[in-house]
């Protein structure tokens, strides 16, 4: 079975790694009830004999010594990353799995990309290396980042990059966090703009995360278990907001709720590719099923249940073949099938799709771009930065500007007739 490795950059990227990790870990315990190391936890975890001290050597068969996460933290503050070390989950990591500093990027994308990333470029390179070298079958790099502060989008930015450099054959699948409109980081409009830019060239899945949506679903499901309207009991623990049943002793903060939909959407994603099935599905088919266009690569996702009520018993449905599909990308379908369910669940449904319903979160986001470069507030901060010039800002603007029109070039297809694609021709 293929291995994947989680590269968690940034305060946001961590937090939402924490939750990953505590939820794949219980994942794994509601159906591994031996504790035997088999191929569904090798995908995420690495079994390890530590009788000798030390990073002693993989075990590859038998019980379960001692897990190790198969991920890379980095932040440039080292606040989360201690928590994590201090908390329940210290034993799922090592010092050898870290890279830290103590004064932070300032909300400043040229100083994680351009100082940070020179800084740290052999550390980084060193440590996924290690990762990729304790994996039979290295599939896919996941980068958990945000794309409002600076070490999130400039430093989790530069190691995208150092990952095509360095494993160009391995997929690599970034989750970005986008900031919300009310976002208290006033440069972050520069900052998602300029990783933007990163992120169409050199990505080969994007799943775009709204913090404002994450926001929005925790309240709506708040408010329809407070007013009584379900009617019935919610099932203990099905909750995918809820960190309930984790390792976790502390009580909860402000955002792991939100941190916590992130989390199981990427074990969801994940599931088919770790649990038996009986249609599975490779990480790998998702670019080649839903990317027709190298650029449009954003995935926007869904995820049902957000919660499982006590009493009530969901029927078997088929899928029904009346899907209407855009006329650029008939086939963009792919289906897996697993048959092990989310902790707290009978059954659970992610689907992603390859739409044109981005656009409007990339519009305001050039919108809010705008506003500050037109007055050139803060441009200052970044331009002090040594190899930060003014042709950055407007050469990521014009990157997000032809994304936007080739959304709008699509759009202009809807409702018009399916016209295929030129073919190569093979000349005589």
């Amino acid at each position: 079975m293929a291995q994947s490795v989680v590269v968690q950059v940034g305060q946001c990227g961590n937090q939402v790694g924490c939750r990953f990790w505590d939820l794949a870990l219980r994942e794994h315990a509601a159906v591994n009830k031996k504790g035997i190391y088999d191929e569904a936890l090798s995908s995420f975890f690495r079994n390890i004999d530590t009788r000798s001290g030390g990073d002693g050597p993989d075990i590859y068969k038998g019980k379960i010594c001692s897990l190790k996460a198969r991920a890379l933290l980095i932040d440039m503050e080292e606040g989360v990353v201690n928590e994590i070390l201090q908390g329940p989950l210290r034993d799922v990591f090592d010092s050898k799995q870290l890279i830290t500093d103590v004064s932070g990027s300032g909300n400043n994308w040229a100083v994680g990309h351009k100082v940070y990333g020179c800084q740290y470029r052999d550390d980084i390179v060193e440590k996924l290396r290690k990762n990729a070298e304790h994996c039979d079958c290295l599939q896919c790099f996941f980068i958990i980042h945000s794309m409002g502060g600076g070490t999130g989008s400039g430093l989790g930015t530069f190691v995208l990059n150092l990952l095509e450099d360095e494993f160009p054959e391995v997929y690599r699948f970034v989750t970005s966090v986008y900031p919300s409109g009310e976002d208290d980081v006033i440069t972050s409009p520069y900052n998602s703009v300029l990783a933007m830019k990163e992120l169409n060239e050199h990505a080969d899945c994007v799943l775009p995360i709204e913090n404002e949506s994450l926001f929005d679903i925790v309240n709506k499901i708040h408010q329809m278990i407070n007013s009584g309207k379900l009617g019935s009991t919610v099932k203990q623990n099905s909750l995918v907001t809820s960190s309930a049943g984790s390792a976790k002793s502390v009580q909860e903060k402000p955002f792991d709720a939100m941190n916590n939909i992130v989390a199981n959407l990427l074990l969801n994603l994940t599931s088919s590719a770790r649990f038996e099935g009986s249609l599975n599905m490779d990480l790998n088919e998702i670019s080649m099923n839903l990317v027709p266009f190298p650029r449009l690569h954003y995935l926007v996702s869904s995820l049902t249940p957000l919660y499982t009520l006590a009493d009530v018993n969901v029927p078997s449905r088929r899928l029904k073949p009346s899907l209407h599909f855009v006329s650029w990308n008939q086939e963009g379908w792919k289906t897996g099938l697993c048959s092990v369910p989310p902790v707290g669940h009978s059954h659970s449904l992610l689907a992603l799709a390859n739409n044109t319903c981005v656009k409007p979160t990339f519009i305001e986001l050039k919108d809010r771009f705008m506003k500050l470069y037109k007055k050139k507030a803060h441009l200052h901060h970044y331009l002090h930065v040594d190899g930060m010039e003014q042709s950055c800002f407007s050469e990521a603007m014009s990157s997000l500007s032809d994304l936007i029109e080739e959304y709008n070039e699509l759009d202009a297809t809807k409702g018009g007739p399916r016209t295929d694609p030129s073919r190569l021709k093979i000349a005589v």
